[in-house]
């Protein structure tokens, strides 16, 4: 396989972590290029790693990431941008490093990628978004759909 996955990940059981999946699920909407894949991993860790092995040319992940930044900012990182756990994968969390650990140890080659985090405001146990991060899923969207159709908009910031 080749092409890009557009994955949606996090848990919408706690607050704003569900944002990646509420990108996705609005995405879902919108007509893709032949050869995008947009999906729902949720805390599918495990999963999200073996599609990988089916050989995407990019990964746009899709997560709440804090930074310190105000809620509902939106930011274009590399994984390198963002802190690893050292957790492994397991079937009720989603640490996007971890997968990418996980994908190499069992033979899958590194996917170019780029994560569409947003700041979160809370990550407490309560379904539904903040309101300023339900309003930076247009962004959201607006930044991932200029990801897929401008190819060359990813180059630079994976080289780094």
């Amino acid at each position: 396989m080749s092409g890009i996955l557009v994955a949606g990940v996090g848990n919408i059981f706690l607050s704003d972590d569900g944002f990646g999946v509420e990108v996705v699920r609005r995405l879902a909407a919108h007509p893709m290029p032949e050869g995008v894949t947009v999906a729902d991993y949720g805390i599918r860790g495990i999963h999200l790693a073996y599609e990988l092995l089916g050989g995407y040319d990019r990964l746009i992940l899709i997560d709440a990431i804090s930074r310190g930044s105000r809620p509902g900012t939106i930011q274009v990182l590399v994984p390198d941008d963002v802190p690893a756990t050292g957790a492994i994968p397991d079937a009720h969390g989603m640490d996007p490093l971890a997968v990418f650990a996980y994908l190499a140890s069992i033979g899958g080659d590194p996917v170019p990628t780029l994560i569409v985090g947003c700041e979160p405001a809370t990550l407490e146990e309560n379904i539904g978004l903040s309101e300023p991060v339900q309003k930076a899923v247009d962004e959201a969207i607006a930044v991932v759909l200029s990801l897929i159709n401008e190819p060359t908009a990813i180059a630079p910031a994976i080289a780094h």
